[in-house]
């Protein structure tokens, strides 16, 4: 599984070299130079982590991390701040910011790419090995395998697909449309509620005849893998039966 990589940074040069070195890692990386294209580019790509400069064109870094923290689509990406800003003011600025980790310039790429690992092991571990697990689901990505509790799912190519993309990002809802770019690509037509129909054969497939379903639907937004909201449910259901 390649994470997506946004590098939001105006030095072509450097842009350059952290695209080699990222890409030689494994991770898919996009870039822009711009603060206003970064915020498009972070809602429509929906990167798994941002590396973002200070200085930028139209719009600072810290203005880029701010807004994309007020956003919940953007809310919990991972930032890792870029900048020649060594003093320790501007580092609590940045973190205060919402940033999740500082690389001052100059910097070694491995550093920065060691600093990209880590984060995503801690913030976004789905995407750090070839196992995808929450809520007692656990989806092998190499062996094309999924079980609930120890009990093997049988699933069908896209339900497949479209369990590891919440797997992918638990908790977190996505629209039918959304769904539709991701599960099946943004050139292939397909009409809305061919995602109600896999959503009710994944339910199916994973939650049996008796198990607590685990895919939220969430009215006139769309759905999520929410454990936290089946517990949330759960509870108000037993407070309303005493």
């Amino acid at each position: 599984m390649r994470a997506k990589i946004l590098l939001v940074e105006d030095d072509s040069n450097l842009v350059e070299l952290v695209r080699y070195n990222l890409d030689k890692e494994g991770f898919d990386v996009i870039s822009t130079h711009d603060g206003e294209e970064a915020l498009v580019m972070a809602e429509e790509e929906r990167p798994d982590l941002v590396v973002l400069d200070w200085m930028i064109a139209n719009l600072s870094g810290i203005e880029v991390c701010r807004r994309l923290r007020r956003e919940p689509d953007t809310a919990g990406l991972p930032i890792i701040m870029l900048t020649a800003r060594a003093e320790e003011g501007d580092r609590v600025r940045g973190l205060e910011t919402g940033a999740d980790d500082y690389v001052t310039k100059p910097f070694s790429p491995r550093e920065l790419v060691a600093r990209v690992r880590a984060l995503l092991r801690r913030l976004r571990p789905a995407l750090s090995g070839g196992s995808l697990e929450y809520g007692g689901l656990v989806m092998d990505t190499t062996a094309h395998k999924v079980t609930r509790d120890g009990v093997p799912v049988q699933l069908g190519p896209t339900e497949f697909r479209l369990l590891r993309h919440f797997l992918e990002h638990p908790g977190r809802v996505f629209s039918r449309e959304q769904l539709l770019d991701a599960v099946w690509g943004r050139d292939v037509y397909v009409e809305q509620r061919t995602v109600d129909v896999h959503i009710r054969r994944l339910r199916k497939a994973i939650n049996g005849d008796d198990l607590p379903d685990l895919i939220r639907t969430v009215r006139s937004a769309g759905y999520a893998l929410d454990a936290d909201g089946l517990s949330i449910a759960t509870a108000g259901l037993a407070s309303a039966a005493r």
